[in-house]
């Protein structure tokens, strides 16, 4: 049986209704909310203001600076039409899921009335609502804000930084004038929660629900920046090369190679790499692998291999052959199921979730662990559908970068150019070699570390 899931113990409908100025990234942590809540397996969708308000704009042949460029009126036409049509969305998309499902109101949202207007109109439909603003005064920030809206948004994907910084600048003074931040005071009766600076303080009023506390608990934990995580498998191990799954098998004389090779991998690509910190499981094959990169260190259990139960130290036709039926039901849902006495891909996430929220908060860090465990990482930060995330091939030998930014993450591999032998299962088979669905590659380019050439 799979565990029961935060949406299965919280069959509620909230909205989660962005407030803030343009330039306090907003959309970055509407996008990483929506990562959050659905690798936890709670529908979650973003319903973007500002591109329903470029399709309106299109139609009515009035541009953007047009719009930004006269007076702010809260109740225009054309920004009562563009509220209309995000909140039809909202509730047109809350129609077609059960339960419990999370929607962002991705929006600008500067005023009281406007807010109760959102808030009357989703009460009315039996949506919870928490208000999330990002206020923010610092103009250092604000800049930098601006240049990473320049070089992540689909929205200003054609412009120069000049043409976006002035852009931008037009909305800020556009509702700047009328802007009504958010205080315990006028709106005491609303569901918030306040960001200050981005995270530098955090003001929080009527959180009266258990997924209200977590949105709460990941947004605290976040760096709205753009910056890079490291990971890698561990170096091909005893139990690689035999076929085995699970265990605590050492390292093979290649995968020593790789130990060796990491070092010099670390040195020559990653940044600031002086202040690296290095996390591994408990296990030999990760710490072997950590053993001569001279950084801190911090083993966690929770980075562990998926526990194999009863087939631990099996190979795969060795499970067909004496647990037929049990191998048919993983390959049927390999997220779902439970090896016996052992865990699923949806234990995993249960318990990667610190690591997750760590990963947040942190910056230069490798985390050196195992292909399950990778694969829920990775589809973290690449919102991969739980289904589809067993099923991601994560080749030995490879360092991966993750270069984290707003409106999504690229994806970087790095290949250590020492053979090693595949651990890929494909659906169907017992047999291991790479898959020959591009499917369920990793996305991104394949640099060699030999010549430093992008070879895929």
């Amino acid at each position: 049986m799979p565990l029961v899931t935060l949406a299965d113990s919280n069959p509620i409908k909230l909205c989660v209704v962005i407030v803030g100025l343009p330039a306090r990234g907003k959309s970055f942590i509407s996008q990483k909310i929506v990562r959050y809540l659905s690798w936890l397996s709670i529908p979650t969708k973003s319903f973007n203001c500002s591109q329903n308000l470029v399709q309106i704009l299109k139609d009515s042949n009035i541009t953007a600076n047009d719009l930004f460029g006269t007076s702010y009126k809260h109740d225009d036409e054309l920004l009562q039409q563009t509220r209309k049509v995000t909140l039809d969305q909202i509730l047109d998309w809350f129609q077609k899921i059960d339960n419990c499902g999370v929607a962002i109101y991705d929006g600008i949202n500067a005023t009281k009335s406007e807010r109760d207007i959102i808030n009357a109109s989703l009460e009315a439909n039996n949506i919870n609502t928490v208000f999330l603003e990002s206020f923010c005064d610092d103009e250092t920030l604000i800049k930098l804000n601006i240049t990473d809206i320049e070089s992540t948004s689909p929205e200003y994907a054609t412009s120069t930084l000049e043409d976006t910084i002035h852009s931008v600048s037009n909305k800020i003074q556009f509702y700047d004038n009328v802007y009504e931040p958010l205080t315990t005071i006028d709106e005491a009766s609303l569901s918030f929660i306040k960001l200050i600076n981005f995270s530098s303080q955090i003001v929080l009023n009527r959180i009266d629900s258990y997924l209200k506390s977590r949105i709460v608990y990941y947004i605290m934990n976040l760096h709205v920046k753009n910056r890079y995580i490291w990971l890698s498998r561990h170096g091909e191990s005893q139990y690689n090369l035999e076929g085995k799954i699970g265990g605590d098998a050492s390292l093979s004389e290649r995968g020593e190679k790789y130990a060796y090779k990491l070092v010099e991998l670390t040195n020559k690509y990653i940044p600031n790499h002086d202040k690296l910190e290095i996390w591994t499981s408990t296990l030999k094959r990760t710490q072997q692998t950590a053993q001569f990169l001279p950084y801190p260190q911090k083993q966690w259990k929770a980075l562990d291999e998926l526990d194999a139960g009863s087939c631990d130290g099996l190979t795969y036709e060795e499970i067909a052959e004496k647990f037929p039926e049990d191998f048919k039901a993983r390959d049927d849902n390999k997220f779902e199921y439970r090896y016996p006495g052992g865990e699923s891909y949806r234990d995993v996430i249960t318990r990667l979730e610190p690591i997750i929220m760590a990963l947040e908060n942190q910056e230069n860090v490798l985390v050196i662990t195992h292909q399950a465990v990778l694969r829920c990482i990775y589809a973290y930060f690449m919102n991969v559908h739980q289904e589809e995330s067993p099923w991601v091939s994560i080749p030995l030998h490879t360092l991966i970068r993750l270069e984290i930014k707003a409106y999504g993450t690229q994806v970087t591999r790095i290949k250590a150019d020492i053979p090693a032998v595949s651990t890929y299962k494909e659906k169907g088979t017992s047999k291991l070699g790479e898959s020959k669905s591009s499917a369920n590659l990793m996305a991104g380019a394949v640099i060699s570390s030999t010549t430093d050439k992008v070879i895929s």
